[in-house]
């Protein structure tokens, strides 16, 4: 199996809307769900209003026949100086950093190592679609585990422990931060 991206379109908020509110999504993005929210939350960077990527992983059967598997975010942490200045405290940002977001749609595909090849096919693209990407960095809030596993497979390293706003507010501030270099 073979993961590749496309970048969203505005044909993609219906589904983007249906994974976010998927019980294993909806707990780590907390986003509303209604049409008009995915698109004031999407629609930005698909106009280009927001120094980001909105991806959606598209996984190949091995057939030739390839369907949506998730939804991928990433960008130059320097583009975003709130986040840099609420990580610097615990964690070098380098100018040349990235991060990554990302998510598997549809719960009959978790748990079946599509999560882990999403991931390291995500981080392949971003350093090889961006040359002037040294790294990439991603924090997760500490209670997420799965999503910390997915990035250990996917040749990530433990980086440190930072204190920073949750994505969920039910979550504490705690995120485990994780980095891979360019080889």
């Amino acid at each position: 199996m073979r993961v590749t991206f496309r970048p969203v379109t505005a044909d993609d908020f219906g589904l983007i809307g249906r994974w976010l509110a998927e019980p294993h999504v909806a707990r780590w993005w907390a986003h509303e769900t209604s049409s008009e929210a995915v698109e004031r939350d999407f629609g930005p960077t698909l106009r280009g209003e927001e120094p980001a990527e909105d991806l959606v992983a598209l996984l190949d059967d091995g057939s030739g026949r390839s369907r949506p598997l998730g939804l991928c975010q990433r960008s130059f942490w320097h583009a975003y100086p709130e986040e840099v200045a609420e990580f610097a405290p615990f964690v070098l940002v380098p100018p040349d950093a990235m991060t990554i977001d990302y998510l598997v749609g549809s719960s009959d595909d978790v748990g079946h190592g599509l999560g882990s090849a999403l991931v390291r096919a995500l981080a392949d693209d971003t350093l090889a679609t961006h040359p002037g990407c040294g790294q990439l960095l991603v924090p997760v809030v500490a209670g997420n585990v799965a999503s910390q596993r997915v990035l250990e497979k996917a040749g990530f390293v433990f980086v440190t422990v930072a204190r920073a706003a949750p994505d969920n507010p039910v979550d504490p501030p705690e995120h485990r931060v994780y980095r891979r270099l360019r080889p």
